[in-house]
């Protein structure tokens, strides 16, 4: 076998270990912690409620991390204005959804459209003006946060009507809840009471039932016939989650499969087969799992579908479209794509504006999660998806990263903070822990670059300029990832 065959298919594996690493290292930690939690007499971690609770609490992350990794591929560009552009369009959604009676559908175009100018503004700073990325989403951090007080004027909105938080924080199917056998304090109900008429209507409609009649049945009787009609709901709404979930499988197997023969047809280098075969095996066994606890809870959020929609639609984009791999050339080697006659201005502007545009649906999401709009919401906000790109995979150099590697280092961080909490560790600890993580994730990726004799700057893009030459700062880029044609 030729010399140059046999280093090609040496550093593929590297890089496929590499890519498959944080997952491994996910699936590690949610076993560790589900074992550290019993052995403490914590609970479970692989409870239906919990699980269900970390997607909708990352969910924000996911969102906002998918648009940090186009930022970071210009170049190690980031943006540090999400959190505060965040604030700002909470704060605009509770003026205009609860002070003011906007129509909610028309709100919600409104608050996308000023998100998306938000970026564009950074965007064209950025990309015309050649003022460093650093600068620019610092100054956003700070202009955008001071509009949002001063929307708030210091006051939190809330509550938004319930015809709003179910587009983001409801769940499918829809189905009428289980009717509790017991309440907290007796005479009282837990949970909406509303509801739980709906709830205490729909039994007694299904098992053909007057109040009267209800009510002069033996307490062991009718809590007999409660127990059926919730067992009944819960079996159906298990069965539809897990239909839902092996489509969702199938199509995965079959997509990457095809994807795979297209690429042996064309003579691309393939992941090594038993790599390919266990990475589908996780996949298939994680979704499964987690759609199962998903049923046995209130069904699927519709926050995952939110995610599902658009880790798809980024990925396709990143890897399967020209404009995606001229993201990747460009932080690469950015002179050599300007002189393949590549505009890489269009495509810093279109990575900051596509950034203000999600951090807008982030906004959305949070204050559904959260019922409310206040000065604080989005603090921090960027440090989150900044770490969920690198411990994902994305180099800090610009060029290398992938949404998949995206969406596991978002979860993985908060597996660590769902996982921290229920342990009981202390708050300041947390961070510490995950500051370490970052920094090991990060240090790797130079180690990887140093063996390639590709070493720069950390975060070159953003203070990029030219050299004494009047060149800019080259680099090589990984691989493409397997999804690219």
């Amino acid at each position: 076998m030729p010399k140059d065959r046999v280093e090609k298919r040496a550093a593929l594996k590297a890089f496929d270990l590499k890519k498959n690493m944080m997952l491994l290292a996910l699936v590690v930690a949610m076993v560790a912690f589900e074992i550290l939690i019993r052995v403490n007499h914590k609970g479970a971690f692989f409870t239906p409620a919990n699980v269900t609770n970390l997607i909708l609490q990352n969910g924000y992350v996911v969102i906002l991390a998918v648009g940090m990794l186009l930022c970071i591929l210009t170049g190690g560009n980031i943006d540090l204005a999400v959190g505060s552009v965040l604030c700002m369009i909470s704060a605009i959604a509770g003026v205009l959804i609860v002070n003011m009676g906007v129509n909610i559908y028309l709100a919600i175009i409104i608050c996308l459209l000023i998100g998306t100018a938000a970026g564009a503004i950074q965007g064209y700073f950025i990309a015309y003006v050649r003022i460093p990325a650093f600068i620019v989403t610092l100054a956003g951090m700070l202009t955008f946060r001071g509009i949002g007080y001063i929307i708030l004027k210091g006051f939190t909105i809330s509550p938004f009507p319930k015809s709003f938080t179910r587009i983001f924080n409801g769940f499918l199917p829809s189905m009428p809840a289980q009717v509790p056998l017991r309440t907290t304090t007796p005479g009282t109900f837990d949970g909406d009471p509303d509801k739980l008429a709906e709830n205490l209507k729909y039994f007694l409609s299904e098992n053909d039932l007057t109040a009267k009649q209800a009510a002069d049945m033996s307490t062991s009787e009718l809590r007999d016939m409660l127990e059926a009609h919730n067992s009944a709901l819960l079996k159906e709404q298990i069965l539809i989650t897990m239909i839902v979930a092996v489509v969702l499988v199938a199509l995965f197997v079959i997509l990457n499969s095809v994807s795979r023969i297209r690429r042996a047809k064309k003579g691309m280098p393939l992941e090594p087969g038993y790599s390919f075969g266990i990475k589908l095996a996780v996949v298939v066994a994680v979704v499964l799992f987690g759609f199962w606890l998903f049923g046995q809870n209130k069904g699927i959020p519709v926050i995952l579908i939110t995610l599902g929609i658009i880790v798809f639609v980024y990925h396709y984009f990143t890897s399967k479209t020209v404009p995606g791999r001229h993201l990747y050339a460009m932080g690469g080697n950015e002179k050599a794509t300007v002189f393949s006659g590549i505009n890489t201005n269009r495509l810093m502007f279109f990575a900051y504006t596509n950034m203000g545009f999600l951090t807008a649906v982030a906004a959305l999401v949070c204050i559904a999660r959260f019922n409310s709009a206040a000065p604080s919401a989005g603090d921090g906000y960027e440090l989150d998806a900044i770490g969920s790109c690198f411990i994902g995979g994305a180099s800090a150099y610009g060029g290398v990263g992938t949404v998949s590697g995206t969406v596991i280092g978002a979860i993985f961080m908060g597996v660590l903070n769902n996982g921290m909490s229920i342990l009981g560790i202390d708050q300041n600890w947390q961070r510490a822990v995950k500051g370490v993580v970052l920094l090991l994730a990060v240090l790797v990726d130079v180690a990887t670059q140093k063996q390639r004799g590709g070493g720069r700057r950390i975060f070159g893009g953003m203070f990029k300029g030219k050299d004494k030459d009047g060149e800019a700062a080259e680099s090589g880029a990984e691989p493409a990832p397997e999804g690219a044609e």
